[in-house]
């Protein structure tokens, strides 16, 4: 008797081979889901190493602009304080000096501060008041731009107030007094002034350092400041003239100022 012949195709030796390829692939299969596995795990834990290093920032630079905010409302508020002494104590005994006034506006429309280091007894004198008289005379004035003239004529080391003084004064003032402040001028400096000058520019106010222009002598500031409105006392020009003589400098008198 002829058997019939298997309808199928596939011989015994084709189901071995397809076992083996099967389960070939599906180690495969698992190898590539635990090498991605092992892969996303390394990623995450770099992650969290990550996280870790630099989890504290943005912690730090918000408490850091935390502190800046409130360490300038604490100094405006400061301000204001003394502003208010300042408006309502008696300050006669620093006015009566007469040291520290307004005289007159630059060539540009600009106040002119006068301060004369000779009437400034530094060592002789109330300086809360001083800082009090100062704010109260300038507070008005720094709304907009302003120079200051310094006159250090014939100071001697009974007008020099300490650095720490010079220090506390300038980080009380708010940051208008620096920004409105168009220039410095120092008339008739000396050793002391201009190593005065490059240490407070160079380590304490390095914003103002272009504004600050030392002068040998008084005819100096009439190309910025017209004589007719600089008031100072006869000491500074007598002085002036002993040692410059007369008419030593022609000031350019145009409506440039040289530290605008």
């Amino acid at each position: 008797m002829i058997e019939a012949d298997d309808d199928s195709d596939t011989s015994p030796h084709d189901l071995e081979m397809g076992s083996d390829v099967e389960y070939s692939n599906i180690n495969l299969s698992l190898a590539a889901q635990l090498t991605g596995t092992a892969h996303s795990f390394t990623q995450m834990q770099g992650d969290l190493d990550r996280q870790r290093l630099l989890g504290d920032r943005p912690r730090m630079i918000y408490e850091s602009v935390l502190d800046d905010g409130l360490e300038g409302i604490e100094h405006q508020e400061r301000y204001e304080r003394l502003l208010r002494r300042a408006k309502t104590e008696d300050l006669s005994e620093v006015s009566g000096i007469g040291c520290l006034y307004q005289s007159g506006v630059d060539r540009l429309g600009r106040p002119v501060v006068v301060f004369c280091g000779k009437w400034f007894p530094a060592h002789n004198l109330d300086l809360e008041k001083a800082l009090l008289y100062l704010i109260y005379l300038l507070d008005p004035i720094v709304k907009g731009d302003y120079v200051i003239a310094y006159f250090h004529t014939l100071t001697s080391s009974n007008n020099y107030p300490s650095l720490q003084w010079l220090k506390d004064v300038y980080s009380i003032l708010p940051y208008k007094y620096k920004k409105n402040l168009k220039a410095f001028y120092i008339v008739h400096p000396t050793f002391w002034t201009k190593m005065m000058t490059w240490w407070f520019t160079t380590f304490m106010a390095p914003a103002i350092k272009t504004k600050v222009h030392s002068l040998p002598g008084v005819e100096h500031l009439y190309s910025a400041i017209a004589k007719d409105q600089l008031e100072i006392p006869a000491y500074i020009t007598e002085y002036d003239m002993a040692t410059n003589g007369i008419h030593y400098f022609q000031p350019i008198t145009n409506t440039s100022s040289p530290a605008s």
